[in-house]
């Protein structure tokens, strides 16, 4: 009875051992296997929706921020232009030698011209307007200059964009992958020709440096050749009367000096001299009797010109300082209104 009942414990412990094996051999099969792969998270197409209109949402809020750097900008750039023009512009041109020159400027126009024209308003205001660019708005964009505030107003908008899209994600669990590629299908850039110049919103928001970004730099270019005439100077049209008004009176006043050297040359020697510098003393007091006045209508054609300039590069959304901040958010928001005014399928209740 003792021998079977030592055989019977023998036997049970080979069974354990048995098992334990086969259940460590199965659990090393386990281990060696491959684990499954998670299914792919499905997103709702009501999901998608409200993710496009949060991408909407973010390039409506980087749009106002880039707007508010670039009108602060262009405010400090106006300050200075007006400052400029006042210690600068208005004194130049009103001064009693510069008007004698521009007096001989006129009678050179006016001897220039052919039979039947007088070009003499025309050929003055072009030289005016060259002369506020070189001694007011070349020196104030040496510090303001409205094509880097152009392109930083831009660089902004997509630095405050790709802010605001990194949380989106997380927010409404969509897995990141799915969220680049829904980026990737948002065409941000399309310039001919394309593809080279053609981008989408994944590849801006992450392209680092953007001047790397063919398109990009393609799209700045653009912008900068379009708004080549903004805030280039005073328009002709501002220009032109105060030309005018300079011309009647430089004309004026060569047919009153020309009556004086004419005595002058009858007189001659000292006495000629005299009626010569007489006459001169006379012209300078009689200038600054009129400066004053002259300085008035000046500035307020100035200030005129100036208002047009700042309006255009302010506002004008095709060649101001946020044009190029409105060809990405147009595009963007554009594409994303598409797919917002889709029919969508409700899901049924469970």
């Amino acid at each position: 009875m003792a021998v079977d009942s030592f055989y019977g414990g023998v036997i049970l412990t080979l069974r354990s051992l048995s098992v334990a094996l086969m259940v460590a051999l199965a659990g090393c099969a386990t281990t060696d296997r491959p684990p499954d792969r998670a299914p792919p998270v499905q997103v709702s197409e009501r999901t998608w929706l409200q993710v496009d209109s949060e991408i909407g949402a973010a390039s409506s809020v980087a749009t106002g921020a880039a707007k508010h750097y670039a009108r602060d900008a262009m405010e400090d750039w106006r300050g200075r232009v007006q400052k400029r023009t006042e210690a600068d512009f208005i004194p130049w041109f009103t001064d009693y030698w510069t008007q004698q020159w521009l007096a001989i400027k006129v009678g050179w126009y006016k001897m220039s011209a052919e039979e039947g024209t007088d070009p003499t308003v025309k050929r003055l205001a072009i030289y005016l307007q060259e002369q506020y660019q070189d001694r007011v708005l070349a020196p104030v964009s040496k510090e303001i200059d409205p094509d880097v505030v152009r392109e930083q107003a831009t660089n902004l908008y997509v630095e405050r964009l790709g802010e605001k899209l990194r949380g989106i994600p997380q927010h409404y669990g969509v897995p990141p992958d799915q969220f680049d590629r829904r980026l990737k299908g948002i065409p941000a850039i399309a310039l001919a020709p394309p593809p080279a110049n053609s981008a989408s919103l994944y590849e801006i928001v992450h392209a680092l440096p953007r001047k790397d970004l063919p398109a990009y730099e393609a799209l700045l270019a653009q912008v900068r050749k379009a708004s080549g005439g903004a805030g280039a100077g005073p328009s002709d049209a501002r220009i032109s009367p105060v030309a005018k008004r300079a011309s009647e009176k430089l004309v004026a006043r060569l047919a009153t000096s020309g009556g004086a050297s004419a005595a002058a040359a009858v007189v001659g020697g000292v006495a000629g001299m005299a009626i010569s510098l007489g006459a001169a003393a006379f012209s300078a007091n009689a200038h600054e009797k009129e400066r004053p006045k002259m300085e008035a209508q000046l500035r307020e054609n100035l200030n005129a010109a100036l208002d047009d300039m700042w309006l255009s590069l302010v506002e004008d959304p095709a060649t101001g300082v946020m044009a190029g901040v409105y060809a990405l958010s147009e595009r963007i928001e554009g594409s994303l209104a598409k797919t917002l005014t889709q029919p969508v399928e409700l899901e049924p209740a469970p």
